[in-house]
C-alpha cells in the first residue's frame, strides 16, 4: 500500500534555500505547472482551428499530447512528488540550486519540444532527461530510509521514461510502433498516479474535512488493479496489431470505469458538495471513469469517437485533479488555511464545463448545428481552450504570492 499525507504535521530537516520559490518543489513546479497551461492550450486551439503544422517531425496532434502529458502533467507531478517523498522520508529531495536546476530541465525540454522547430537529436534527449533527474531527486530519500512501499512512483517514472523515448524513436524512423500509441499509453500511465494517489488522498482529505466515515473495500480495489491493467495492456496489444484482443478491451475498459466509479461510493461525495476543495477532487476522480466507459464505448458505437474518452481523461480528470491538488497542496504546505479562495470555485467550474463541452459536445452537435455552423467544432475546441486557460489563469494570479512567499507559519518549506 502507498503512504501518502501531503499534510503531514512535522515537516523535513531542511536547508535554507535562497528565496522561498524554491524551498520546496511545489512551489516552482505548480506555478511554472499553470503557466504552461495557460499557454499551451490556446496555442494549440490556434494550431488547431488555422490548420497549421508544427516542426517537430510530429504530427500536430501527437504533440499536443505530448506536451500536455510530459509538460503540463509532469510539473504536476513532479511538485507533488518532491513535496510528498519529503514527508514519506523527513529528508530532502530538491532546494535551492537543484531546484532550479530541475526546473531549468523542464524548461528547456519545452523549449526543444516547442514546435517551432524539429528538436532532433539534442532536443530529444533534452526532454528525455527530465524523468530521470526527477527519480533521482526522489528515489535517493526513498532509498537512503528503506521507504520501499514507495518504490512504486520511482518504478512508474521509469515506464514514464520508457513511453517518451519510444514516442521520440518513433518519431525519428525507428519500429517501434506509432508515436501516438506511446503517447495514449503514456495517458494511461499517468491515469494509473492518479488512481493511486486519488484512492489515498480523496478520501483521507474527505474525512479530515467532514467527518465523513470513508469506506474503500479491499477486494474492490484489488478488481479495479486489474480492469485497469488489462484495459491498458489490451490497448497496447491492439496497438501492435492483436486485433483478437478487441473484446477483451471492451470489457477490461467498461468493468474498469465501473470500478473507478463504484469505489466512490463510500468516499462521501454528497458531504463534498459546499466545499470546493473537495468536489473538485471527487469529480475529477470520476471523470476516470467515464474516460474508461467512453473507451469502451468507442468500439461499440460510431457515434462515440476515441477522442471523447481521452478529453474525458485529459480535460475532465487530468484538469481537475491537478488543479485541485495544485490549490490544496500549496495551502497546506505554506501553513494557511485549507480554504480555497472564492475565484478558485469559479477556475474549478469552468474547468468541468470545459471537460463536459470538449467531451460530449463533438458527439451531440452534428445533428444540431452542422447545417448552421459549418465550424462548429473548431469553435468547441477553441471555446473549451479558453475556459482551460481562464481556469489555471485564476489559479497563477491567485498563488504567485502563496508560492512565492513564505510560510505564514514561519517553519521551513
Amino acid at each position: 500500500m502507498v503512504q501518502i499525507d501531503l499534510l503531514a504535521p512535522d515537516a523535513p530537516a531542511a536547508t535554507r534555500a535562497p528565496h522561498p520559490l524554491w524551498a520546496c518543489g511545489f512551489r516552482p513546479f505548480f506555478l511554472v505547472a499553470a503557466i504552461f497551461a495557460v499557454v499551451a492550450v490556446p496555442w494549440w486551439a490556434t494550431i488547431f482551428a488555422r490548420g497549421l503544422s508544427v516542426a517537430t517531425g510530429w504530427s500536430a496532434l501527437s504533440w499536443h499530447g505530448h506536451e500536455m502529458i510530459f509538460g503540463f502533467a509532469l510539473a504536476v507531478i513532479a511538485g507533488f512528488l518532491l513535496t510528498a517523498v519529503q514527508n514519506w522520508t523527513k529528508g530532502v529531495t530538491a532546494q535551492g540550486p537543484w531546484l532550479m536546476a530541475l526546473v531549468a530541465l523542464w524548461v528547456a525540454g519545452r523549449v526543444a519540444m516547442s514546435g517551432v522547430w524539429e528538436p532532433g537529436i539534442l532536443g530529444a534527449i533534452l526532454d528525455l532527461s527530465f524523468v530521470p533527474a526527477l527519480a533521482v531527486a526522489i528515489g535517493r530519500p526513498l532509498r537512503a530510509t528503506k521507504n520501499r512501499r514507495n518504490y512504486a512512483f520511482v518504478a512508474m517514472l521509469g515506464a514514464l521514461f520508457v513511453m517518451n523515448l519510444l514516442m521520440h524513436l518513433a518519431s525519428l524512423g525507428a519500429p517501434v510502433g506509432g508515436e501516438r500509441l506511446w503517447l495514449l499509453a503514456s495517458l494511461d500511465l499517468v491515469v494509473v498516479m492518479m488512481l493511486v494517489v486519488g484512492g489515498r488522498v480523496i478520501p483521507m482529505f474527505t474525512s479530515n474535512a467532514t467527518g465523513v466515515a470513508v469506506r474503500k473495500p479491499t477486494w474492490l480495489e484489488k478488481a479495479l488493479v486489474t480492469f485497469v491493467g488489462l484495459s491498458i495492456a489490451s490497448q497496447i496489444a491492439l496497438g501492435l496489431g492483436a486485433q483478437s484482443l478487441r473484446w477483451v478491451a471492451i470489457a477490461s475498459s467498461a468493468l474498469a470505469g465501473v470500478a473507478v466509479i463504484a469505489r466512490m461510493v463510500g468516499w462521501g461525495t454528497r458531504a463534498t458538495l459546499k466545499v470546493p476543495l473537495l468536489w473538485v477532487l471527487h469529480a475529477g476522480h470520476a471523470w476516470i471513469g467515464v474516460g474508461f466507459l467512453l473507451r469502451a464505448a468507442a468500439y461499440l458505437w460510431p457515434q462515440v469517437s476515441s477522442a471523447m474518452a481521452t478529453h474525458a481523461i485529459t480535460v475532465g480528470a487530468v484538469g481537475m485533479l491537478t488543479l485541485g491538488m495544485m490549490a490544496r497542496v500549496a495551502l497546506g504546505h505554506t501553513g494557511r488555511p485549507l480554504k480555497a479562495h472564492a475565484s478558485l470555485g469559479w477556475a474549478f467550474a469552468l474547468l468541468g464545463v470545459a471537460a463536459l463541452g470538449r467531451t460530449f459536445l463533438p458527439m451531440i452537435a452534428p445533428a444540431l448545428l452542422a447545417g448552421a455552423w459549418p465550424g462548429y467544432y473548431v469553435g468547441f475546441v477553441s471555446f473549451s481552450a479558453a475556459l482551460w486557460a481562464v481556469a489555471f489563469l485564476i489559479y497563477a494570479v491567485v498563488y504567485l504570492p502563496v508560492l512565492t512567499r513564505p510560510r505564514v507559519d514561519g517553519r521551513p518549506g
